[in-house]
């Protein structure tokens, strides 16, 4: 089998699209393909741009020609842009990267965490709850201070005796970015990563809110993450992973 043909196969598998990561994961496995190059995850990445077979979702998520029919209802980036596809459009892109951002979490050992109301939402062909670690989130301050945090995209928490939020994340597609700052100011007192997930051009909004005197304590621990850095984290992260359990690291 060639190499091609390996990929063809595991999207074929998955309903006929694949991040970066499963391929990463599941292509390599096939026993009927060698792969002799040492940089395998290089020649997978150069495969999924054959467009003879292959087209981009968005980045890190691939698709095969023969299935974009199908999988329109998957994806909603592939339908015409009237007003109900883009809502859908903009949901569709909540939750991928809320996902996505789950899934990095879960591969670096945290604990990770969702709002309850986003646990049932579509994430690729699963839903968040499948891949979420925590059913709640952890009693780690005051009630007060524990309900903001259960409004928040996605937390990781540390795997201690006592867990502690370490990261938090919120993806605004189209929401509002202020709304979101003034949450991380009630968490300011922890040992905290903050970030601001959203597609490149919000960066500028970005900038101008974070600036503001309210926020002055807290500008220099948020960070603006857009949508094309969570895509190549991700897929990076997981190259680190599977060698590391390649090589029983």
């Amino acid at each position: 089998m060639k190499q091609y043909e390996a990929v063809i196969e595991v999207m074929k598998k998955n309903g006929g699209f694949a991040t970066l990561s499963y391929l990463y994961e599941n292509v390599l496995t096939i026993k009927e393909c060698e792969w002799k190059t040492k940089t395998p995850f290089a020649s997978i990445r150069r495969i999924v741009q054959d467009k003879r077979f292959f087209f981009k979702i968005k980045p890190g998520l691939w698709a095969l020609n023969s299935y974009k029919e199908k999988i329109k209802e998957i994806f909603p980036d592939l339908l015409p842009d009237t007003d109900e596809n883009k809502i859908k459009k903009s949901e569709f892109n909540h939750y991928y990267y809320q996902g996505l951002l789950v899934e990095l979490g879960n591969i670096q050992n945290f604990e990770t965490y969702i709002p309850s109301q986003d646990r049932n939402k579509s994430f690729l062909s699963k839903t968040l709850s499948d891949i979420v670690k925590l059913n709640r989130i952890y009693d780690f301050s005051y009630p007060e201070i524990v309900n903001i945090a259960k409004t928040i995209d996605v937390i990781w928490f540390n795997n201690k005796k006592l867990p502690l939020p370490k990261k938090v994340f919120e993806v605004e597609h189209t929401t509002n970015i202020e709304h979101s700052l003034l949450k991380f100011i009630e968490l300011e007192d922890f040992y905290i990563d903050f970030y601001i997930v959203s597609y490149l051009e919000r960066k500028m909004e970005y900038n101008k809110i974070v600036n503001k005197d309210i926020f002055k304590n807290l500008k220099n621990r948020v960070k603006f993450l857009d949508y094309n850095s969570v895509s190549e984290w991700h897929d990076k992260e997981y190259e680190l992973y599977i060698l590391k359990n390649r090589i029983n690291i």
